[in-house]
Formats: C-alpha cells, sequence, structure tokens
C-alpha cells in the first residue's frame, strides 16, 4: 500500500491523532520490513499546549514542529529512548502526534532481536510487549534519530492507511506534568497492545470527546 497523503496531515492535531488509529506504521530496512497497526496515540498542539515542546518556542530541536506537515518529528527521552511523532497542520503550525503504541503485523522476528539488544539478555518478549510504548516501538522499528525529519509520503519510514477501529477512548496524556486536563491521548478500547493497561481499565469507563 502507499503511504497516506500530505493532506492526511494537514488537519487539525485531535482529527489526525483519531484517524490515525487502525493505520500500520511501516519501516523498510535492509534488514527487512517492521510495521504495526497504530493502537495508542497523543496529540500535542502548538505553543499554547504546555506540554508540547513548542511550548518553549521555537528552538534547534522544536524546528521540525514548525515545519510541512506529514514529516517525522523524533526526539531522545532519557538520553536512551527515541519516540516518534507526526508532525501536523500547517507550516508555521507546530503541533504533531506521538505514537505511543502498536500491534505489530509484519516483521515480528526481526522486531524481538531489535528489543532483545536493548534487553540485555531477558527472556523472549510476548507480541504484546513488543511494540506497547514509544520507546518500544521505535526500538522495534529501528527508529532512531536519523529519522528526524524524515519525508513520511517519500521514505521507507512511513504511515499506511488501514481498517479503522471499533470503540476508542479519549484519556488525559500521560508522563507529564502540565497539561493534564486534557484528553487529548487517544487509544483502541479493546486492544491488548497499548501502554499502561491499569491506567486504561480506570479511565475506559467514560469516554470524552476531544475539543481543543
Amino acid at each position: 500500500m502507499s503511504a497516506l497523503p500530505r493532506s492526511y496531515y494537514d488537519r487539525d492535531t485531535l482529527a489526525v491523532a483519531r484517524d490515525l488509529l487502525g493505520c500500520t506504521l511501516v519501516h523498510d530496512t535492509p534488514r527487512g520490513r517492521a510495521a504495526g497497526r497504530i493502537v495508542e496515540v497523543e496529540a500535542y498542539h502548538g505553543e499554547e499546549d504546555p506540554a508540547c515542546h513548542a511550548a518553549a518556542g521555537r528552538t534547534l530541536r522544536t524546528a521540525p514542529l514548525y515545519g510541512h506537515p506529514g514529516f517525522s518529528y523524533v526526539y531522545l527521552i532519557y538520553g536512551m529512548y527515541h519516540c516518534f511523532n507526526v508532525v501536523t497542520r500547517g507550516e508555521g503550525h507546530p503541533s504533531a502526534v506521538l505514537v505511543r503504541a502498536l500491534e505489530p503485523v509484519e516483521g515480528l522476528d526481526l522486531m524481538r532481536e531489535r528489543r532483545a539488544l536493548r534487553r540485555r539478555g531477558a527472556g523472549p518478549l510476548a507480541e504484546r510487549d513488543l511494540a506497547n510504548g514509544p520507546g518500544k516501538l521505535c526500538a522495534a522499528l529501528g527508529i532512531t534519530l536519523e529519522h528526524n525529519r524524515a519525508d513520511l509520503i517519500h521514505s521507507p519510514l512511513r504511515v499506511e492507511a488501514g481498517a479503522p477501529p471499533g470503540a476508542v477512548v479519549w484519556t488525559p496524556r500521560v508522563g507529564i506534568t502540565v497539561g493534564t486536563d486534557r484528553f487529548w491521548r487517544c487509544f483502541v478500547k479493546d486492544s491488548t497492545h497499548v501502554s499502561r493497561s491499569h491506567l486504561n481499565r480506570v479511565l475506559a469507563e467514560v469516554p470524552r470527546p476531544a475539543t481543543v
């Protein structure tokens, strides 16, 4: 399948976040293809969002957020974990969707091999644990800082259309200390591949609409 078009990302960030659920994140490398169905995302919406990196203004690090939609924004946290985002809205409107979890669909052996390198000899991973977190999915798909600013339409790293999921749930974003009042984390309700499953059980009872 072909990558999603540029116009797909040139929309409101929350709409893109919701629509990415069920799509497939694909990475073709010399070692093979790895891909997973997107089951969990978070929206980060401009300089007015205190949890968005753009809240600090335009810097060398945040410059990709201000660029054209449909490019990647990859950064490092804790000095060791990569996070993959897709840039949304028009140029000059810094916003992005963080992909938080995937359901592996292709290249599972390659994913396990890549993840094992980070786990230092631990036992084999269950399928549901291969990509159920932003750092895990980047390790599994071989996404690093080299893929920052990747063109998701014309590069080996891309997002392809998929089947829309059933019920989805909006919750507060996790791992942040500001902007926690905004229900901008969205996941497939019945998926076993999402992160923070203990939190999902508590919050999934009352789905809430996302508003900016």
